[in-house]
């Protein structure tokens, strides 16, 4: 059954600070910030959380369904998504918007000041799921990723009334919305994913200890950059799984994206929670490399050769059963 994966959809506009930009703050005037940063260069890529998750499915053979808001000037990026395996015809398209735009600058350290303009985007609440699932015949797996808020909401409630498993990636979110917003996103999610700073804020705003979380949650996976990934969950053992070793990230964006895809891409393939959190490190690894949040590629022979070196020959038999040619 399909994986559904609801969430932005958006172009970005990349950029790269050559200095740090702790190094422009004046302590005692951060009341008064007024800072221009001069980039050595801008890029424009597609993007957005939902259609970097499905991107990635739909590279591992997923064929994931994208459901989203878009504006009347995503018809090349339809496109492009659709060559890559995703199924969009599920997405709404806005008459008066355009797509969602993210604007991003990258320092040297990979510190990221970023701007967001939701635009078609505040539409994704008119989509209902039940229409979806009858078209492609039930859903094994609903992503909800960050959105417009009222379409997570509404998403999160429609889940849990048919009976749709369903994924918490409240993500950016987190960072504006109150607890008990949060309490509703979370609370009976098969999979919970966050980053380590998200999980603690997670816990500040929910009021919620990790045993609370995880006793609301199926699997807690929380990624920790270079320190790789910690799963979560009632009654068993942490599993912390190494990030892929000698990773050369070249743009961070996008990263967190594409473990997500990899961790659901082995999920629906049947795996263990490690080999999909191992899968999902191995695809975010190859995600950061390249500047884009869907300019990577997954070449079988050398990502399984690669896949074999981080974490065993075994594992990557369990991989290559599975990986599309």
């Amino acid at each position: 059954m399909p994986v559904a994966v609801t969430g932005s959809i958006a172009t970005d506009h990349l950029m790269t600070f050559p200095g740090k930009f702790t190094e422009q703050f004046v302590e005692g005037q951060m009341e008064n910030v007024s800072l221009s940063f001069l980039v050595d260069d801008l890029v424009q890529h597609r993007g957005g959380a939902g259609a970097n998750m499905a991107y990635g499915l739909g590279l591992l053979g997923v064929g994931p369904v994208l459901v989203g808001a878009v504006g009347s000037d995503f018809a090349d990026y339809e496109a492009w998504l659709n060559r890559h395996g995703v199924d969009t015809s599920s997405v709404h398209w806005s008459e008066f918007k355009h797509t969602a735009r993210f604007v991003c600058t990258t320092d040297q350290v990979n510190n990221q000041i970023a701007s967001f303009y939701s635009g078609a985007m505040a539409e994704a609440s008119q989509i209902e799921l039940a229409p979806v699932a009858k078209r492609v015949g039930s859903l094994d797996l609903v992503v909800v990723g960050p959105n417009d808020p009222t379409a997570m909401v509404r998403h999160t409630q429609e889940c849990r009334q048919r009976g749709f498993a369903f994924a918490a990636d409240p993500s950016q979110q987190l960072a504006w919305a109150d607890g008990a917003m949060i309490r509703q996103l979370v609370d009976g999610a098969d999979l919970l994913f966050t980053n380590e700073y998200e999980s603690h804020l997670l816990l500040q705003k929910t009021g919620w200890t990790d045993a609370e979380v995880l006793a609301r949650v199926g699997l807690w996976v929380t990624t920790r950059a270079a320190d790789g990934v910690l799963v979560r969950s009632v009654g068993a053992d942490p599993i912390e799984v190494k990030a892929v070793p000698e990773t050369k990230p070249v743009e961070p964006t996008g990263g967190g994206d594409a473990l997500r895809a990899g961790f659901i891409a082995g999920r629906s393939w049947g795996l263990s929670v490690e080999r999909c959190t191992q899968l999902g490190s191995a695809v975010a690894t190859e995600a950061v490399e390249v500047i884009g949040t869907q300019e990577y590629e997954l070449v079988r022979v050398p990502f399984l050769a690669r896949f074999a070196e981080a974490f065993g020959e075994e594992a990557a038999a369990e991989v290559a059963a599975h990986l599309p040619a």
